[in-house]
């Protein structure tokens, strides 16, 4: 049996009310962008740097534009460059890919003062629920189970007096971005305000903004996440959920969907999420994120991101629907085509994130020209990429290569089928996190689903 491709619940006669799209972001999302434009007739230009000039995006694109240098703080982050790109060009749409401006409000909000759709959530639900500080408070507030932390961004003495409360060790966590950038783990006072300053200056560089807040840490935690869609018109559905516990210092390294926790619980968890998405009266794809305490058998709610994320192919598979159309169909106006009830479930999905990164030297970022690449293929495989022979990976960006995807009828399927392809993928020129995903195959606790998110730093590399 082989994967069930993204597909459309629209006939594929319908066209989209929107045109032509900016493509205001970089790499394997610009790339599934632009092949999700072209399958629905849209023209899609693709913003790029200049260290991107060769990418694959650029490739694909009906036409391509220069907003600025290799630095992201001049390009990608340059809100300015990009709404002027997509004015000079007639774009009515802007997509801005995950990262980057994908939740930033202001830019939301420029788009809409041009006359251009933002392909995401209108300003006041990212607002709401993009900054992880508001979001605690509005679930709170709702009655969503939370972890004890901060209610605001914090200074190094609040953020002690916070730590001291809920009790060490504690999580930083960056207030309006994701992705695990600048988040970080305090084990007393000392480490707290030592690290403060390190992680704000991060999440400043990644999202534009330093705000930070404090969370109690969750020892034996699953990090499970909820996928929504929701229309402009009212209807909104859960596509299931994805267990993200595989990560190391909090950058998500493997991906499955459906997780394996109780019926009851994911049932519980995706009501909780699409209650937050109506009472903000949200639109878009976006996900909300709960950790799951092992120990306590409880789920708290953490963070939503008013995005699509990374690991969005494994809902696809599991669903066979395509979400980067369902976020330009509802950006354009449309109503949703099925309900909750009508949402399918199809078999099992896992996606590894293959990296610029050594693992054998504590994964120490890699650079180099890709002098073979050679991505698995044959039933039930999809690798999302914008990776080619001869191309030269920038050193300016996060590590992200590939994602390959492997889709079965159930879980042993799935882990049997990863096991072919990943033995199957060929790339020299530099070192990538392969070892470590062929490693984890034959491991017996992530076989058994007995991980946690700090089970990476304990297990690799230790000969377990």
């Amino acid at each position: 049996m082989t994967s069930p491709a993204p597909d459309s619940a629209w006939p594929r006669s319908s066209r989209v009310a929107i045109r032509r799209v900016l493509v205001a972001n970089r790499g394997e999302i610009a790339v599934r962008i632009v092949r999700a434009c072209h399958d629905l007739g849209i023209e899609a230009i693709v913003a790029f740097s200049e260290a991107d000039r060769d990418s694959l995006a650029v490739r694909l694109a009906d036409r391509a534009v220069c907003i600025g240098p290799p630095q992201s703080a001049g390009s990608y982050l340059n809100r300015d460059a990009i709404l002027a790109a997509a004015t000079a060009l007639g774009c009515d749409a802007v997509h801005p890919g995950y990262g980057f401006l994908a939740e930033n409000a202001d830019f939301s909000a420029a788009c809409a003062a041009e006359g251009i759709t933002f392909i995401g959530p209108r300003p006041d639900a990212i607002s709401a629920m993009g900054n992880k500080v508001e979001a605690r408070r509005i679930a709170l507030e709702l009655g969503v189970p939370c972890i004890p932390g901060s209610p605001q961004p914090v200074g190094p003495d609040e953020a002690v007096r916070v730590a001291d409360e809920v009790g060490y060790p504690v999580m930083l966590k960056a207030a309006a971005g994701g992705g695990g950038r600048g988040m970080r783990l305090a084990r007393d006072a000392a480490e707290l305000v030592e690290i403060l300053g390190s992680a704000s200056a991060e999440a400043a560089a990644a999202f534009g903004n330093g705000a930070m807040y404090v969370e109690r840490y969750v020892g034996r935690a699953r990090h499970i996440e909820v996928q929504v869609v929701f229309d402009t018109h009212g209807n909104g559905i859960s596509l299931g959920d994805r267990d993200c516990t595989i990560q190391r210092r909090f950058q998500k390294l493997i991906e499955e969907a459906p997780s394996a926790l109780p019926p009851a619980t994911r049932h519980a968890m995706a009501a909780e999420a699409l209650k937050l998405c109506r009472h903000v009266g949200y639109t878009g794809v976006g996900t909300v994120e709960f950790l799951y305490d092992q120990d306590r058998r409880e789920f708290y709610f953490i963070e939503m991101n008013t995005r699509l994320q990374v690991e969005h192919p494994v809902t696809e598979l599991t669903t066979g629907l395509d979400l980067v159309e369902l976020q330009l169909r509802v950006a354009a106006g449309e109503r949703l085509p099925l309900t909750q009830e009508q949402v399918p479930t199809l078999g099992h999905a896992i996606e590894f994130r293959i990296n610029a990164e050594d693992p054998a030297q504590g994964f120490r970022p890699s650079a180099g020209t890709l002098a073979r690449w050679t991505p698995p293929s044959g039933p039930g495989v999809r690798v999302d990429t914008h990776c080619y022979q001869g191309y030269r990976v920038p050193p300016y960006y996060d590590s992200l290569l590939a994602k390959v995807i492997v889709w079965g009828a159930d879980r042993a399927s799935a882990y049997a089928r990863a096991r072919r392809a990943l033995a199957e993928m060929e790339v020299e020129g530099m070192a990538t996190s392969l070892p470590f995903h062929r490693w984890i195959l034959d491991n017996d606790d992530f076989i058994a689903g007995q991980t946690s998110t700090g089970w990476t730093e304990q297990h690799w590399g230790k000969g377990s």
